[in-house]
């Protein structure tokens, strides 16, 4: 069962929700933490893993024989991203955006685009407390993350129940990291911006027909309309977290909130088997 952990917007505990609800989970199945928020991950914060291995992650961007090219632009018309530019004498790449498709190179008339490899980030392995803990880093200024994300979520066992830590939004890394999970838990909280921010993340969900639910943090600001958004929309809500000091001040010290609040552990075990019910129903 993989169980991927998003929000519409950064800020509103997602990996506060996702790090607790791995600790509480492991007390009943065997367990893999992906960090897939790979361009800002926090997730070790919390869990201080044991980092035993380390792979680098590399990508394809096309390398252009200038004495072979012809300069037809062929290539720029192509691509959809905008990744090659061909002047009179020239052909540029920008590398940053390609996204590896390998039209320029499958469809160059002249033979002159080749593929060049080109390191993205790394992918870091280790253990906590019996979780297989893994994470992805972009690297500095690279833009495309989900060759990344897809290289982290590729560490999946089928065997262990596997909780994924997304990144914030509803845009292409997001897709690449709820993308073949089993059930998605969206974290919001109960004010106008996170209301907006998860009906976005509802709508990108029911487009990729993966099942989700909501935990409300934060439970006791704002007002009601999420949760008749849920009523009406028949989203169950899983779990509501009170705004309380003493959460802030965890998180601000880097602990989970099982580990200083363990009243908390039976509640997101609750919402693991909830989780099972949904799926196996």
């Amino acid at each position: 069962m993989i169980i991927s952990v998003a929000s519409g917007k950064g800020g509103t505990g997602k990996t506060t929700v996702a790090t607790s609800m791995a600790l509480s989970v492991k007390k009943i199945t065997p367990l893999t933490f992906l960090d897939c928020d790979v361009e800002e991950p926090n997730a070790h914060i919390f869990l201080n893993p044991v980092i035993s291995e380390t792979e680098r992650v590399k990508t394809v961007i096309p390398e252009v024989d200038e004495k072979k090219c012809t300069h037809c632009g062929k290539c720029s018309e192509l691509c959809a991203f905008n990744a090659l530019a061909v002047l009179d004498t020239i052909t540029l790449v920008f590398g940053e955006l390609c996204h590896a498709c390998g039209s320029c190179w499958y469809f160059c008339p002249e033979n002159a685009i080749t593929q060049k490899e080109k390191e993205i980030g790394i992918i870091e392995m280790g253990r906590v407390r019996d979780i297989n803990f893994i994470h992805g880093k972009l690297n500095i200024g690279e833009a495309m993350s989900p060759p990344l994300i897809k290289a982290v979520k590729d560490k999946i066992s089928p065997q262990e129940t596997v909780i994924i830590d997304a990144p914030p939004g509803t845009s292409c890394p997001v897709i690449s990291s709820v993308k073949d999970t089993d059930f998605c838990v969206l974290v919001t909280e109960p004010t106008a911006f996170g209301l907006n921010d998860l009906m976005l993340s509802v709508g990108m969900l029911r487009e990729m027909n993966i099942p989700c639910g909501v935990i409300i943090n934060r439970a006791g600001i704002g007002d009601d309309r999420v949760i008749n958004y849920c009523k009406a929309e028949h989203i169950p809500v899983l779990m509501e977290i009170p705004l309380h000091k003493k959460i802030a001040s965890l998180y601000a010290r880097g602990i989970p909130v099982v580990d200083g609040m363990p009243e908390y552990i039976e509640q997101f075990q609750s919402v693991y088997h909830t989780i099972e019910r949904v799926i196996r129903s």
